[in-house]
C-alpha cells in the first residue's frame, strides 16, 4: 500500500491535462507552490500528502489519518464483509472508507490494529526487512513448559510455505498464558506454532505493533486518532514514528 512519489511535473501535466512544456513554463513563471512554497523544479518529488497550489487552485491537500483500535471477537479486519462487522464499521471518521488496515487479527483475537491512508507508514511497519516485533498474549488449553520457549526461540518448519519461522520469544506467564513477540507474520502463525504442541490456543490479544501499544483505558470497540506522522522524502517522519504516540 505504498504511497507512491512522483515528479511535480508530471502531476501538474496529469491534473491540469497541459503539456510538460506548459507546466515547466508555469513553473518558471512562480505560478505553482509546493507545501506553501513557490518551486521551480519540474522534477521535485511529490507525494499524496504535498499540498500543491496553481495560482489561487488548491490542486491537492490531503492530510493522514492514523487510528488505533482495540478489536473484539467476532470482527473481521476488512474494510468490507458481507457476514460480519468489520474494523471499519467501528470507527466514525468521516475519510474511515480512505483507510486500510497495518496487521491484521483474525475474526477471533482480539487487541491492537493499527489503520492508515498513509501507504508509506503502514509499509514501513510490515516491511519485513524491518523486523518490527508484534507482541501478543496467549492462553491456551494445556499447561506451558521451558520447551516452548526452546522452540519458539529456534524456528519452526512450516511445509505449507516451505519455510522456517524466525526466531520467536516466548516468555510465560503462568500454566496456561504466555507473551510472545514475533517479528514476522504467517498465516496463523502462532496458533500453528502452538499447534506443534498440541495444545489449542483459547485466546489471543495483541499488545503492540513496534513502539505503538494498546493503551489499557482503550475499551474493546473503541478507537482513538493519531498524531500526524506522515514520512517525507528521506524516509523520516515529521514527527518521530519511533515514539508510537497516539
Amino acid at each position: 500500500m505504498a504511497a507512491a512519489s512522483n515528479r511535480l511535473d508530471r502531476f501538474l501535466a496529469r491534473t491540469l491535462q497541459r503539456s510538460l512544456k506548459q507546466i515547466r513554463l508555469d513553473l518558471v513563471k512562480g505560478r505553482v507552490k509546493v507545501d506553501g512554497e513557490f518551486c521551480d523544479e519540474p522534477a521535485r518529488l511529490v507525494h499524496q500528502f504535498t499540498r500543491i497550489d496553481y495560482d489561487d487552485q488548491v490542486l491537492q491537500n490531503n492530510l493522514p489519518i492514523y487510528i488505533l483500535l482495540h478489536k473484539p471477537v467476532g470482527v473481521v479486519c476488512a474494510t468490507k464483509d458481507l457476514q460480519h462487522q468489520t474494523v471499519v464499521d467501528l470507527i466514525d471518521h468521516p475519510q474511515k472508507h480512505q483507510l486500510h488496515i497495518v496487521g491484521r487479527l483474525d475474526l477471533n483475537s482480539t487487541g491492537l490494529v493499527l489503520l492508515t491512508n498513509d501507504g508509506r507508514w503502514s509499509s514501513a511497519l510490515t516491511d519485513p526487512e524491518q523486523k518490527v516485533p508484534k507482541v501478543y498474549e496467549v492462553e491456551v488449553e494445556h499447561p506451558l513448559s521451558a520447551s516452548y520457549v526452546t522452540a519458539f526461540a529456534e524456528g519452526m518448519y512450516f511445509e505449507y510455505e516451505n519455510q522456517t519461522t524466525a526466531p520467536a520469544s516466548l516468555r510465560i506467564l503462568s500454566t496456561h498464558t504466555a507473551q510472545v513477540v514475533l517479528t514476522e507474520g504467517k498465516y496463523h502463525q502462532i496458533k500453528r506454532m502452538f499447534g506443534r504442541f498440541r495444545n489449542p490456543v483459547l485466546k489471543l490479544h495483541r499488545t503492540a505493533i513496534g513502539h505503538y501499544r494498546l493503551p489499557s483505558d482503550l475499551k474493546v470497540g473503541e478507537w482513538q486518532l493519531g498524531k500526524c506522522c506522515v514520512i517525507n522524502e528521506g524516509g523520516k517522519g515529521h514527527e518521530d514514528m519511533s515514539t508510537g504516540s497516539f
